[in-house]
Parts: structure tokens; C-alpha cells; sequence
């Protein structure tokens, strides 16, 4: 990380968290921040759903959910980008104060509740996107809807000819009731909803599929079983928890979900079982409490085909994206691997 860097974090962490995320998006669209250009060599490049990755470290969602930073995004090292969640209508999201920062613990809190300024709007964004990026969707259902699972086929419809993939988002904790739709039953049919609406669109967009890290093993049986049945393109392991353990922050009475470090180790034993029972068959990208190269190829040994972080930045600065990216091309050579795909799965005994 530059001095620079450095002391554009250290002022943000002087100031509201929210308002400190709002400027950093400011501060890329106005060409202020670490742009290295694509991360890449013959050993990152990967494919994740038929989508061919510089690198597989990804951005994750709820970083830019109005889709304003897409063009310097997508020259910051990452080797592709979520934007999101957007719902079918505008929302405000949750009241304030809604975001927190955990620093001893390296992590933070939020409840957002899915503020964005609607399908329409990021919908318009995405239509001017860079064509050489890796771009996808989280999509989302509005607190107020009265068909949720309808939602989320309605912002596919209208913005997936601008994606290059799309994810439903079932597993955020802050809109009530959200997660009920992780049921097998519940889930199948949303799923099937957006794969009919998916067949309708011009061109194929793979569809993956975001789960919570606070699933039991019954529940993590149930996803495998729809990621077969549906035909889903990937899973996404894991969004944010609602577990408390071991926090030592002021702000760890909070209610919403938790993600950066103290994840990181629920999220890979998700993804272990997920790989586990899924023997390859659906690919996975895990998430949760990644800042640092080593914990992306530990991710990728459990089976994850790709990973994403966000909370990470908050503490560590957007050039940890091409940071993890090249120290993830060292532990790769490291340990005789000619490609990604060659690791994949290969410790995932350690997390069982």
C-alpha cells in the first residue's frame, strides 16, 4: 500500500463509516484511486461458469450497489466485479446509523437492508459498462413486495443484457424474512423463476446462487440438492453472518450481519461441505473474511473455483485487490500448480 493510501484510510476512519464508504466511491469515479489495470498471468487466468476470469479474485457485492464505479473498478486488479444488490423499485434501506466498523476485530456490521436506487437506474449504468471487464448483478427483492421471489426475475429481466452473470441473493440478514427462502422448497421455486426468466433474454447469463455461512449441515444438504436440480451456474459462499463469537469491538452488540476476519473460518468449512457434496459438479467462490493472498488459496484449496472480498478494503485499501492477486500467483508456483483450476479442492479434507 502507498502513503497515499495510507492516509486516505486513516482519514476515513475518522469520519461515519457510511459516509466514509460514499466518498471512497466518489473518490474512484473521480480517478483518485490505485488503477494498476488487469492482474493476470498464464497461471491466474481461470473459468468460473464458462466465464474466463484474468485472475479469480472478485470484488463482492455491497461495495458499489449503484453500479457509479464501474469503469475504475474494473481497472483496479480485480478479475471481475459484483455490483448490487438491486431490487425492481428504489429504496432507502434501513435507518442510520446502519454501518459499523469493528477494528480490533477487522471487521464490520452492517444492516443496510438493500438501499439502492433501483433496477432502473443501475440498470442504465450497466448498459454503459467497460466491455472488457468481468461485470455481474446480486439481485434483490424489495422489503415491501408482496412476491419477493418475483423480484429477483424482474431486475434479471431488465439488466441482464448487460451482465455477465447474475446472483440471487437470498441470504442477506437484513430484510426480514429474506432467509426463509433458503428452504429447499421456497428455494427451488425462485430459482426456477429466474432460470425461465434467464432462457428469455438474448443471450445466456450464468445464474449463481449467494448463501448464508449459518446454515446447519441439513441446510447445506438442502442447497447442494437445488444447485443439481435447478441448474444453477455457482454458489457463492458465504454472505454475511449473524454469529457474535469471539468479538471484541464496542460495536459487536449490533444487530446485522458480520463479515471480515472473524468469517473467515465459518465461511470455509460452508464451502468445504458445499464442494464436498457437490464433487465438482457446480463450481463455488467463496467469500467471507479474506484480506490476504494466503487466505484466498486457503479458500481455493477448501474448493472454491474463484473468491470475492469487500470488507477487507475498508482496512487494507482497493490495492489489495492486485496485492492477493499476485501473491496468489506465487503460492500457486509455490506448490507446482500450473493454473487455478489445478488447486481447487485440494485441502478441502482440512475443513471437514
Amino acid at each position: 500500500m502507498k502513503l497515499t493510501e495510507k492516509l486516505a484510510l486513516a482519514a476515513m476512519h475518522r469520519i461515519d463509516p457510511e459516509a466514509a464508504h460514499g466518498l471512497s466511491v466518489k473518490a474512484l469515479t473521480m480517478g483518485l484511486a490505485p488503477a494498476p489495470g488487469p492482474v493476470t498471468s498464464a497461471r491466474l487466468k481461470t473459468t468460473l461458469a464458462g466465464i474466463d476470469l484474468p485472475n479469480p479474485v472478485g470484488l463482492a457485492a455491497g461495495y458499489d450497489k449503484n453500479a457509479e464505479a464501474l469503469a475504475p473498478l474494473a481497472k483496479s486488479g480485480f478479475g471481475f466485479i459484483e455490483v448490487g444488490a438491486a431490487t425492481p423499485r428504489p429504496q432507502p434501506g434501513n435507518p442510520k446509523p446502519r454501518l459499523f466498523r469493528l477494528t480490533e476485530d477487522q471487521a464490520a456490521i452492517n444492516r443496510f437492508g438493500f438501499n439502492n436506487e433501483g433496477m432502473e437506474a443501475i440498470g442504465a449504468r450497466l448498459a454503459q459498462r467497460p466491455r472488457d471487464a468481468v461485470i455481474g448483478l446480486n439481485l434483490g427483492a424489495n422489503k415491501d413486495s408482496e412476491d419477493r421471489a418475483a423480484d429477483f426475475a424482474k431486475v434479471l429481466a431488465h439488466c441482464g443484457a448487460h451482465l455477465d452473470f447474475a446472483t440471487v441473493n437470498v441470504s442477506s440478514p437484513n430484510t426480514e424474512k429474506l432467509r426463509d427462502l433458503q428452504g429447499k422448497a421456497a428455494l427451488s421455486a425462485l430459482l426456477a423463476g429466474v432460470i425461465e426468466t434467464r432462457e428469455g433474454l438474448s443471450r445466456r447469463v450464468p445464474v449463481f446462487l449467494k448463501i448464508a455461512p449459518d446454515l446447519d449441515r441439513a441446510g447445506i444438504e438442502d442447497i447442494a440438492a437445488v444447485a443439481l436440480e435447478t441448474g444453477i451456474d455457482a454458489v457463492i459462499a458465504t454472505n454475511t453472518t449473524l454469529s457474535r463469537d469471539g468479538l471484541r469491538s464496542a460495536h459487536k452488540g449490533e444487530s446485522g450481519g458480520l463479515s471480515g476476519a472473524p468469517l473467515f473460518d465459518k465461511s470455509t468449512r460452508v464451502l468445504a461441505q458445499l464442494s464436498e457434496l457437490l464433487d465438482g459438479k457446480v463450481p463455488l467462490v467463496g467469500v467471507g473474511g479474506i484480506s490476504t493472498a494466503e487466505q484466498a488459496y486457503a479458500k481455493i484449496c477448501a474448493g472454491a473455483s474463484a473468491v470475492q472480498f469487500y470488507t477487507a478494503m475498508v482496512y487494507g485499501g482497493l490495492s489489495l485487490a492486485g496485492d492477493i492477486a499476485r501473491g496468489l500467483d506465487v503460492l500457486l508456483a509455490r506448490d507446482g500448480f500450473e493454473n487455478v483450476a489445478q488447486a481447487v479442492g485440494t485441502k478441502r479434507k482440512d475443513w471437514l
